[in-house]
This record gives structure tokens, sequence and C-alpha cells, in this order.
């Protein structure tokens, strides 16, 4: 309920996914009935996996995530997560406010053994190689025990979803001498150094795209507007690059000779491809949509969350985090 294009949208990805993916045993929208039911005639979506679970509320993009819970009990972000803590649903998409969405799987589901706190790993396409910047936004404020468990966690993505053998793990600073950084970044520095990961230490901001690093790790408010500026920046250049092809006709020619790799790049920048990032280190799948994703996007979202469940992150994660608590405790004594 909580996207930007209303209910209908979320449906007609949801129809798209059903129609691709016969692994999917049941698809449950979690909403107003009356929305949810008008969206399934107008989009044609009547298979017969989905299910409607009612709200009478919704926590919009404006409410603060904590404040907000406590005065919509009957949100549809509240009724969804209840359904992964019940057992009745394995994993949870959503749109909406992404504040409400980590509350509400924090408090209901709890992070996973050994993780204090989740984080949601943005993959970004870059020229050579995709990489997942962790935390894109769900931790403002982290320890160096934090930008550890996102190290592993994103490796673990990183390996699993995008097939790396060894990901390259690094964490975001000013600069690559061991003096750079804050006191944070330099204690999770050795912490890294002491897991089981191929960390190569700090990475910069010009490093990202230079195929040097496969997991980029930070906290939250730096990764955000990483993320943000990121797709401003990839909007921005679309837009600039159009306007200069059509200034003159011999432009526009050449623009006519390089139309597909022009195409290529476009595909690889289209931010619908994944549809979804997901939220690490909870009891529980969660990916988190764009608030104006497509139904394209929607449905893609929803593959990458099955292709999550299929891959059992939760407990590699789980299993990986222990063994780093368990190193840690032996390099101490």
């Amino acid at each position: 309920m909580g996207g930007d294009h209303g209910a209908e949208t979320i449906i007609d990805g949801a129809r798209l996914a059903l129609q691709s993916n016969a692994s999917i045993t049941q698809l449950i929208l979690v909403g107003r009935p009356e929305d949810i039911e008008a969206g399934i005639k107008r989009t044609g979506c009547r298979d017969p996996r989905v299910t409607i679970v009612p709200a009478t509320e919704v926590l919009s993009m404006e409410d603060k995530p904590v404040e907000g819970l406590r005065r919509k009990k009957d949100c549809s972000i509240l009724r969804a997560v209840d359904l992964l803590k019940e057992g009745r649903g394995d994993a949870l998409i959503s749109p909406g406010n992404t504040g409400g969405i980590v509350a509400a799987s924090t408090i209901r589901l709890r992070p996973l053994a050994g993780v204090d706190r989740p984080g949601i790993a943005t993959v970004i396409p870059g020229q050579k190689n995709d990489f997942v910047l962790l935390d894109s936004g769900a931790s403002v404020e982290c320890r160096p025990l934090h930008l550890l468990h996102f190290a592993i966690m994103g490796s673990i993505y990183s390996r699993e979803i995008l097939g790396y053998q060894t990901p390259r793990v690094g964490i975001l600073s000013n600069g690559t001498e061991p003096n750079k950084g804050t006191e944070t970044t330099q204690e999770a520095c050795k912490l890294c150094k002491m897991a089981d990961l191929n960390f190569i230490g700090y990475v910069e901001g010009h490093d990202l795209f230079d195929d040097r690093v496969d997991v980029v790790v930070c906290d939250g408010f730096i990764g955000n507007i990483v993320l943000k500026t990121l797709e401003s920046f990839a909007k921005g250049l679309g837009g600039w690059v159009k306007d200069e092809i059509f200034t003159n006709p011999k432009r526009i020619l050449g623009a006519m000779l390089m139309k597909n790799a022009l195409r290529t790049i476009k595909r690889r920048l289209d931010p619908d491809r994944r549809g979804g990032a997901p939220l690490l280190g909870l009891n529980g799948t969660i990916f988190k949509a764009h608030g104006s994703a497509s139904a394209r996007a929607i449905s893609n979202a929803i593959g990458e969350c099955t292709k999550a469940l299929q891959h059992r992150l939760t407990q590699m994660i789980v299993a990986d985090i222990a063994k780093a608590g368990a190193l840690a405790t032996v390099q101490k004594s």
C-alpha cells in the first residue's frame, strides 16, 4: 500500500511474477481489501495463488517510523511483518516507508543471532562488475562491529546472488592509507582483517567503478547519500546526453550508429532490473523496493526475493557471523 503509484502497480507486478515463476506457492497481498480487489480486477490478476490479508491503515512516507507504527497498529507493513513472524510467509517485499519497514522488521522479527544491526544491500551496476553497497540506509549510526557484520553479509550476498567466488570487500573512506577514515572505520578494518573475508582495506569513491571492489561497506548515513547521488547522477547524465545529441543532425546520426551500445548501457543502469534491495541480518527475508517502483520492478524484486530464499542466505549469515565472533574471542585471549 505504500508505493507512489498505488496498489494497482504492485498487483500488476505480482501478476507478472506469478506468470514467470512456478516455484511461488502463495502470494499474499496485504492492505485495504477494497483497493486490492479493485487492482486485481483492473490488472486481471486472477491467479489462484493470490491471497488477500486485510489491513485498514497505511504507513505513509510522511509518517515518522516508530511513532507511525505505534499510532497505526493495523497498517499494512506491520500486518505483513507479522505474517513472517507467525510462519505464514517466507519473505516480504514492500515499496513503502523505508524507516517503517526497518523498524517493524527489527522489532517484530529481531536480528539474527550475533547480528546487532540490519543493513540494506543495494547492488550498484558498474562498467565491468556489479558491486554491493551495504548499508545503504537502514542503520545510520554504526559501531566497528556493525561494519564487520555488514562486510560478512555483503560478502555472502555477493557470492551467492552475484556469483563472485571470493568477493573483494572494502570499507569506504576518504583515502586508502591506514591513518585515514574515522576511529570507527579504523577499528572496523582491524576486525575485517581477522575475519574470513577477502578484505582489501579502505576504498575511495573513485575505486567504486574501476573494478577494484565487490562489496563496499559503510554506515547507512553515508551509504544512502552515495546511493541517491549515484541515482541522481545517472538520471541527470541520461538527460544531458539526450539534450546534446539533438543539438544537430550529425550528432543524431552518430547516436543512431551507437544505438545498440547506448541501449546496452541504459539496460545496465536500469533500476528496475533488480527491483529491490534486501534488508539483511533479520529473522526473515525482507526486500525494500523503490517507492516509485514500476510493475516490472516489483516483478523482478519478487524474483530476487525468491532467489535469496533458495540460497538460504539467513542460515549462511548466522553461521559466518558466529565464526567471526569465535575468531574475535580467540584473538582477544
